[in-house]
């Protein structure tokens, strides 16, 4: 067996090829996937539970658990025994961490890294900002989100293609041209930047609803944008120009960075190439005076997806679909993902069926990573309304409130700033990806800047922790590690989730779901506390320190690439 491979991969290898002639078997990824922590200590470090196999192999579990103890052969790592219809593993303890650290330290920081994207592109679709608007919170999951996948990927050897696509264009623009007509003033718009803009839009929905004629005069100034009217167009790409300079703050103290900036107004004269093909296909159908394609609503459940509106006008999905085609034609992805709300769930499996009835095999590449909305302090978000909480204004108080608290828990700290920096950034990205994406978030002060619990500052201070340590430990005289001295459970427990963070991360890659990554740090940081308090690491004994440094060591690189593969960064000191 490779022993580069992960215990439970090794194990579920073993049982894979202990029925080499049975068919139907599943695989040693799935049987993987079947392993359990048994309850009880005395039952073993995993069990295997052979249900699993049952129909299969048309044996019952009791007969497969014995058939499999004698066939497996784990060398020195572990022992399979028969419980039941449970096959139960006992690690070799000494040997597993032996075997655990080498492989994590001999990764030079990147333990968990790999090659299987390699030659393959995924493009990323997220933050997508609207022009003319400030970043708010609500753009806060699908940015960090699309972020961590991101570094997830290229952690994982894909070429990654992060694209904004930008929200500009649309009546709204029209409107804004408007207000600003209406009651804008030039130097304050240069001064006040997108929050004036937001005043304007905001304004200008208060005074059409007493006025709704103001409504068909925004109509009127998009309509010059789309005839390439050159005062409306100065006035747009000013405000486009304004909004770029704003978010890029935002971005900047995020660590975020795109490949492409090509937005909705990129594929405006791009359509052409869907209607005619559409057409050519006879896909498109006209229904009431628009163009639509039939879904077949009773065999999907999708109504037939509208391409133009009775006036000729395209909509979003006709953006969309030019926008796919553009992409692979430009990038040849082998994934293209889309970092959106969930309430766009009917939007994108409408017009990925389009793509697909259109002949192209690789509609089953584009894929919609769907999140919850976000609200803070228990108040939704409107821009209409005025109700918004700004993304920068977050920030910059998370790092204000993280000083604070540094101040009072550690006043002799050097870097103050830049350490609240982290912290502060950190526990706002931290309480976004700490629950599975598609979850509802209410972003509160109180959690997420707290040392206790699961927080990103906890996370932080833990790796903090482990530095600590470790500076401690140099130019003390080096010995050969006693692995014995990792065999309580504390240890055990350190190295267990060390051993499965390869195995996270790729499942994190497969579901799209960086909180995994995010919930996998949090539990080795937990451990990693518990076996601090239980443990003495700069014990008298030279081995038995070496191999708790080393463990220490180990941790403290783990937890700092988690920590990076979720957009999060990693203080030395706190």
């Amino acid at each position: 067996m490779d022993t580069k491979q992960s215990l439970s991969e090794l194990i579920a290898q073993a049982i894979a090829e202990s029925f080499p002639q049975a068919e139907n078997l599943p695989s040693a990824g799935e049987i993987a996937g079947f392993l359990e922590i048994p309850p009880e200590k005395e039952m073993g470090d995993y069990a295997f539970p052979c249900f699993k196999l049952s129909r299969t192999l048309r044996m019952g579990p009791p007969q497969i658990a014995a058939r499999l103890a004698e066939a497996i052969d784990a060398g020195d790592l572990c022992q399979a025994r028969q419980m039941g219809g449970y096959l139960n593993f006992f690690l070799n303890r000494e040997n597993f961490a032996r075997r655990t650290l080498e492989h994590v330290l001999a990764s030079d920081g990147r333990w968990g890294a790999g090659e299987e994207g390699k030659g393959k592109t995924i493009c990323l679709d997220f933050s997508s900002i609207n022009i003319a608007k400030r970043f708010h919170i609500g753009h806060l999951s699908t940015t960090m989100i699309g972020q961590s996948l991101r570094r997830i990927f290229d952690f994982l050897g894909y070429k990654t293609v992060a694209i904004n696509y930008l929200g500009d264009w649309g009546t709204q623009f029209g409107k804004l041209i408007c207000a600003y007509k209406l009651w804008g003033d030039r130097q304050e718009v240069e001064r006040d930047g997108v929050e004036a803009l937001t005043r304007l839009y905001v304004r200008f929905h208060e005074e059409a609803e007493k006025n709704p004629a103001l409504e068909d005069e925004g109509r009127r100034w998009f309509k010059a944008i789309e005839d390439g009217d050159a005062e409306a167009l100065e006035l747009f790409n000013w405000f486009k120009e304004l909004t770029l300079k704003d978010t890029q703050r935002v971005y900047d103290l995020l660590g975020v960075t795109f490949d492409s900036y090509n937005g909705e107004a990129f594929f405006n004269d791009k359509m052409g190439r869907v209607i005619d093909e559409l057409k050519a296909k006879n896909l498109l159908t006209v229904s009431d005076g628009a163009s639509i394609v039939d879904l077949d609503e009773e065999k999907t459940g999708m109504p037939p997806c509208l391409i133009l509106k009775k006036d000729g006008a395209t909509l979003y999905a006709t953006r969309d679909i030019a926008a796919a085609l553009w992409r692979k034609d430009e990038y040849d992805f082998d994934k293209c993902l889309y970092v959106v709300a969930y309430q766009q769930d009917l939007h994108f499996r409408q017009w990925f069926k389009v793509v697909e009835k259109m002949g192209y095999e690789w509609a089953k590449d584009l894929v919609h990573v769907a999140f919850g909305m976000i609200s803070y302090e228990g108040q939704s978000l409107s821009t209409r309304k005025g109700h918004v909480v700004f993304l920068e204004d977050l920030l910059l108080n998370a790092i204000y409130k993280a000083r604070s608290i540094i101040e009072e828990k550690s006043p002799g700290l050097e870097n103050k700033d830049e350490v609240a920096r982290q912290v502060g950034i950190g526990a706002v990205i931290y309480a976004d990806l700490q629950n599975n994406r598609i979850k509802d978030i209410d972003f509160s002060w109180e959690r997420a800047l707290s040392f206790d619990g699961e927080t990103g500052p906890y996370v932080q201070y833990t790796h903090a922790r482990c530095c600590s340590a470790l500076r401690k430990a140099e130019g003390l005289d080096p010995a050969e590690p006693d692995y014995s001295a990792l065999s309580d459970d504390y240890a055990q427990e350190l190295l267990r989730l060390l051993s499965r963070f390869p195995e996270t991360v790729r499942e994190a890659a497969a579901r799209y779901e960086p909180s995994i990554v995010t919930r996998a740090v949090t539990e080795l940081c937990k451990a990693y506390n518990k076996f601090y308090y239980e443990n003495r690491i700069l014990e008298e004994n030279a081995g038995v320190r070496e191999a708790r440094v080393r463990l220490t060591r180990a941790v403290r690189d783990t937890v700092r690439t988690g920590l990076w593969l979720i957009g999060m960064e990693a203080p030395e000191r706190m």
